[in-house]
């Protein structure tokens, strides 16, 4: 059996949930006119499928691509119900997001809570509008421009942002260069601050925060926050782990995943091998398995650009139902060499992964590998179960205490044990989760143990989730 050439060449720089740029994306040799026509991107698309997808033996029989006005309207139409992760987007908007690490707008996500009536900063990027006013992660919003947010949920802009007539655009105002937004919010100790931010091109830092803490035990356990497995982050990993180790080294390790929807697995090997290697060298970090068109292929854990080892028996990873692919994968190829704590709400189920085909102006991001670990395990297609359950909510800055999870994090390390008030909440794990991304992902019966349960929504792809949820 031929082994997969084009998809998987330089398979450590694939991506578990769609972003790989070193190597280059398999692209369209010299692409013609007729080629790049709609009806000739539409061919490229099923011939792609085909032969590379990797449920190929669940696509229609039969696919004209003369039915169908746009490969974005082929790609969704075809792909069995399962899927909910494979997409298309312009090669522009692919050079952004994972080649420059950046975007357009103001530098921040934010979190919906319409039953607490709330709007609140999830996270905000270094060297952005939103950063250098001031705002942090736990800012409730109390003001965008002229819509007062006590009264927005009651009105009828939210309800037909809702209902998908209109986009929060309506709200933060246009995403043009030099557009101005006027915004208040109060900081998590209660002040109240405004400022009046205009859209730019926005460089994503992938580090969000490194702490460390000392436990009664006199030891000391480390923390950051990672956002995203891009280019960039082989050396943000290195500069925080750095950070703790000029600080004088950590006995234990947290790594915050909770918004981190996945990325290239390189990146979350060099993570997994810095902070462990001394119980992984030499071991199986995973092994990808592909259609019937190609042979599995093993693969070692690899330090790749990582300096520090911190050579940890245990490593403690915060989690939510936004926490996917190459965050997943960090967690299940350790488990079965050291003790993995994982705490917070039940990860999105994604052990699957796709590396980008160019087709034309556009970058296909179809799925085409599984990963398993080193004792075969990678069928968490309901998501990997917390250890010890929070729920997550933004009301104070990275790094604080205070943070549910992260305070759940620091019970543990310090008892041995979950809290009263986690093993309290174990068994609403799964609607935690599907909260994360809205009642139009709920799950109906599995089709069998091999399979992820069929999605209602697939447009609910967890990283291109996290994209709207940006300005």
């Amino acid at each position: 059996m031929k082994k997969l050439s084009v998809i998987a060449a330089t398979v450590m720089a694939l991506t578990a949930c769609g972003s790989d740029s070193s190597p280059a994306p398999t692209p369209t040799n010299n692409p013609t006119a007729d080629q790049c026509s709609v009806e000739g991107q539409n061919q490229q698309l099923i011939d792609n499928l085909r032969r590379d997808y990797l449920w190929n033996d669940q696509l229609p029989d039969s696919i004209s691509a003369s039915s169908y006005a746009s490969p974005y309207a082929l790609l969704a139409d075809v792909v069995p119900p399962l899927d909910r992760f494979s997409f298309m987007i312009t090669r522009q908007e692919y050079e952004d997001r994972y080649v420059n690490a950046t975007f357009f707008g103001l530098g921040f996500g934010y979190a919906v809570d319409p039953e607490r009536e709330e709007l609140r900063i999830n996270y905000v990027y270094e060297n952005s509008p939103a950063g250098r006013a001031g705002i942090t992660r736990g800012a409730l919003l109390t003001r965008i421009n002229d819509i007062d947010m006590s009264t927005f949920f009651s009105s009828d802009l939210y309800a037909r942002i809702e209902r998908g007539e209109a986009s929060w655009n309506q709200v933060f105002g246009p995403n043009q260069e030099g557009a101005e937004v006027s915004i208040e919010w109060r900081r998590p100790d209660g002040t109240l601050d405004d400022g009046v931010l205009a859209r730019e091109e926005v460089e994503t830092n992938t580090i969000m925060a490194v702490e460390r803490y000392e436990l009664d035990n006199g030891d000391h356990a480390g923390y950051f926050v990672f956002d995203s497995f891009i280019d960039r982050s082989a050396q943000d990993i290195n500069t925080a782990i750095d950070q703790l180790v000029a600080a004088g080294g950590v006995d234990e390790l947290i790594i915050d995943l909770r918004y981190n929807g996945g990325g290239l697995i390189r990146i979350a090997n060099q993570i997994a091998s810095q902070a462990s290697w001394d119980f992984v060298e030499n071991e199986t970090f995973l092994t990808f398995s592909y259609n019937d068109n190609y042979a599995d292929e093993e693969y070692l854990f690899d330090l790749g650009d990582g300096i520090e080892r911190l050579n940890l028996p245990r490593v403690v990873v915060l989690t939510t139902g936004a926490s996917c692919s190459s965050s997943e994968i960090i967690i299940n190829s350790l488990e079965p060499f050291v003790d993995v704590v994982t705490v917070g709400q039940p990860t999105c189920g994604k052990p699957v992964g796709q590396s980008p085909t160019q087709i034309c102006d556009k970058m296909l991001f179809a799925i085409n590998f599984q990963t398993v670990n080193a004792e075969g395990e990678g069928d968490y297609f309901d998501g990997l179960a917390p250890t010890c359950s929070a729920q997550d909510r933004a009301i104070t800055d990275w790094g604080d205490l205070e943070d549910p999870l992260l305070a759940e994090a620091y019970h543990y390390l310090q008892t041995g044990s979950c809290s009263a008030s986690a093993t309290s909440i174990q068994n609403t794990d799964a609607d935690i989760a599907a909260d994360n991304w809205g009642a139009a992902q709920s799950d109906s019966a599995q089709s069998d143990s091999q399979t992820p349960q069929s999605i209602t929504d697939r447009s609910r792809n967890p990283l291109l989730e996290k994209w709207r949820q940006q300005q």
